[in-house]
């Protein structure tokens, strides 16, 4: 395909007739002409002054041919905003990852700029005016990862080659030891006996079953299996504006059975018996406004009123954090915590927890508090044996 395309490619004297002498018209235009065939079988010719200026274009154009590196000029000229509302609307997104792409998109400040003339500089100086507004590094990170998935995209489509988001550097993310936060047992039973009565079985879901806010607030009795001690999750609530609630399958990978203690079980059963009664499995264990579950504003209203009550400062999130720690810490590995907390991968388990699962060094400690243990605390058995002796 490309030596046919080529064939067709040269540099031509506009001034010189076919028997070989000079046209009168030459003033009319450039006297040389390059052309070639774009990857579409259409001619593009551009004029010049000089032979080898004309050459020089065309060498670059054809080299590019060869290389798979040719992008049209004029699919190339158009914008980041022109491109991203055509291939939006072609994404099957949920509304809250459109919302947030949308939002991320209508920020780009270089969004009326072609594509082939987005340079690294661009990026570099929306970074900083990020930094500087100021932004915490995990929104700064968002909006560059949100950037680098639309230039992507127009990548693959044939508009643009470069990347200019790559090598950019981004302010340094807090390691996940330094920024998580995990309650300790007191507060947490601190949490849950002082909530509001209505409130108390959701806060134990996050803390003793690892459950996310939305997916919390989308539990319904036929979720809880009490006789083989277990909750299916299987839906989380979304809200999308105020009082409209979006209900519909968890993130991806985590969908799952969660095994929960007898007490838990309890808690959801007295829960089920006072604020949520009735024969169908499918009402909301937390209804809401309407037929809707817990919307967002509703939890995080209550969750303050926790807070408040039991003189605790933590974040909702940092139930999970607590309930991951738990597992950890009664000695579950890495695929038994990735299981229970419903992440799609064991690397995501290892990224936000590592530092929590005990290293070589703790087992090689262990081991030797036993051996000292052993030879100088030995057991009053074992004394009674070497008086015997």
């Amino acid at each position: 395909m490309t030596q046919r395309r080529n064939r067709r490619a040269g540099v031509e004297d506009r001034w010189k007739k076919a028997d070989g002498s000079k046209s009168a018209s030459h003033s009319l235009g450039k006297r040389w002409r390059a052309r070639y065939v774009d990857d579409n079988g259409r001619e593009v010719a551009r004029g010049f002054d000089r032979k080898v200026d004309a050459q020089s274009w065309l060498d670059s154009i054809v080299s590019q041919q060869v290389q798979g590196t040719y992008i049209d000029p004029k699919r190339g000229r158009m914008t980041y905003r022109q491109f991203y509302a055509e291939w939006s609307c072609l994404q099957t997104w949920v509304h809250h990852t459109r919302r947030a792409m949308d939002a991320g998109a209508a920020e780009v400040p270089f969004a009326d700029t072609a594509l082939t003339d987005i340079r690294r500089s661009h990026v570099e100086a929306w970074v900083k005016e990020l930094v500087e507004r100021p932004l915490s590094p995990q929104t700064v990170h968002q909006r560059i990862n949100n950037l680098k998935t639309v230039l992507k995209a127009a990548r693959r489509d044939r508009r643009m080659i470069d990347d200019p988001v790559d090598g950019v550097s981004l302010p340094r993310i807090r390691r996940a030891e330094m920024a998580m936060e995990i309650p300790d047992p007191t507060a947490v039973g601190r949490l849950v006996t002082n909530a509001d009565p209505s409130f108390s079985a959701y806060i134990a879901l996050c803390a003793f079953a690892g459950l996310r806010r939305g997916e919390a607030a989308a539990l319904q009795p036929g979720d809880i299996d009490f006789l083989r001690k277990r909750i299916s999750v299987n839906r989380q609530a979304i809200g999308i504006s105020s009082g409209v609630v979006d209900v519909r399958a968890p993130k991806y990978g985590s969908e799952r059975n969660v095994p929960v203690a007898s007490g838990l079980l309890e808690i959801l059963s007295e829960h089920l018996r006072l604020h949520a009664p009735g024969d169908d499995p499918s009402r909301w264990l937390f209804p809401g406004l309407g037929d809707n579950p817990l919307n967002g504003n509703m939890v995080f209203g209550r969750w303050r009123k926790a807070r408040t009550a039991a003189c605790v400062e933590t974040k909702l999130h940092s139930l999970r954090h607590y309930f991951a720690s738990s597992l950890i810490a009664a000695g579950c590995d890495v695929v038994m915590v990735q299981r229970a907390m419903g992440h799609s991968s064991a690397s995501i388990t290892l990224d936000t927890y590592s530092h929590l699962f005990p290293s070589g060094e703790d087992r090689t400690r262990a081991a030797a508090e036993r051996a000292f243990s052993e030879a100088l605390h030995p057991t009053a058995d074992a004394l009674r044996t070497i008086k015997g002796v």
